[in-house]
């Protein structure tokens, strides 16, 4: 029987409403001569998600048995219909938000979110290309949502909404939303993710409201770089790491191998190289995100902080 909830039954639900979403992205793509589809990319994209829902579906078991002890030992009793949703939206937001952090500040995490920011292109699909790892671990960070007395099923429903309002906003074909813009992720805040652009690099974490970034100091504006976007990876996939779809999905962890495993290191060295900062190097040979926007000077009207003047 069909469930609301479930979260594999909403995504199934939701599977024609994307095709004819992405069809209509391809013909505007067409008729303005944007290139933003290649036949192989999407294919593969579509198969990190086929591969991505199958882990699902094979931890949901597990993550639903370790929500649900946390749930049973839940510190709080939210019993009014209306205020539990009104809470329990943003929170799972703001957890996700948390996660999507982790994934980008530690090179662990980062050689399983990897695959997601591995393609140069940016379409609807792009969405879709998910880390395929990341079932494994990712429903830890929305125990706390369940020690707060939220129920598993509602938690993941929420997180599966904005999974797909957040493949929506994959996209080229929108430029700004309007007010949106102030508190919601949209279009224009997702490209400056997806960019390589330094300025731009770990830039606007939120699924959903971008209001996270800007409290947190992680917000910035599509445009505070006046070079055109690009998108993918600082070092972008070589030509046999793009053609092997393994290679694509676990190249990260073979270069964190062999950092890692470097003679002459410390202990601690070779931690970092695992737990540290994605681009940490312990002779500089590699930059950070951070060291690199600190070297990166603002032209024009625009500034660092995410403000850009017309």
């Amino acid at each position: 029987m069909f469930n609301w909830f479930n979260q594999e039954d909403l995504y199934m639900a939701s599977v024609p409403f994307f095709v004819a979403v992405i069809v209509l992205e391809m013909v505007y793509s067409h008729q303005r001569g944007r290139g933003l589809y290649r036949t192989g990319d999407t294919i593969k994209n579509s198969y990190f998600a086929l591969l991505n829902f199958g882990l699902d579906l094979l931890m949901q078991g597990a993550s639903f048995l370790i929500l649900g002890w946390f749930f049973t030992h839940r510190l709080f009793e939210i019993n009014h219909v209306w205020l539990y949703w009104l809470l329990l939206i943003p929170l799972q937001d703001f957890a996700y938000y948390v996660h999507h952090y982790m994934d980008h500040r530690c090179r662990f995490f980062w050689a399983v979110h990897i695959t997601h920011h591995s393609s140069e292109q940016f379409n609807i699909t792009t969405g879709f290309r998910s880390p395929v790892f990341q079932p494994l671990y990712r429903y830890m960070y929305f125990a706390p949502l369940a020690l707060m007395g939220f129920a598993p099923l509602h938690i993941m429903f929420v997180y599966s909404v904005a999974q797909i309002y957040g493949t929506l906003i994959h996209t080229q074909a929108i430029h700004k939303m309007g007010f949106l813009e102030y508190f919601m992720v949209t279009p224009s805040h997702h490209r400056v993710h997806h960019s390589v652009n330094v300025p731009y690099l770990d830039r606007n974490m939120g699924m959903l409201f971008i209001v996270w970034d800007k409290l947190f100091g992680t917000f910035v504006a599509e445009g505070v770089d006046p070079k055109p976007v690009q998108f993918g990876l600082v070092s972008q996939l070589t030509p046999e790491q793009k053609n092997h779809w393994f290679t694509t999905i676990t190249h990260e962890f073979q270069a964190i191998w062999q950092d890692a495993t470097q003679p002459n290191l410390t202990l601690e060295q070779r931690l970092k190289y695992v737990f540290g900062k994605p681009g940490w190097s312990h002779d500089g040979s590699k930059q950070t995100s951070e060291q690199m926007q600190a070297q990166w000077q603002p032209t024009g009207a625009c500034q660092t902080n995410g403000s850009c003047a017309d």
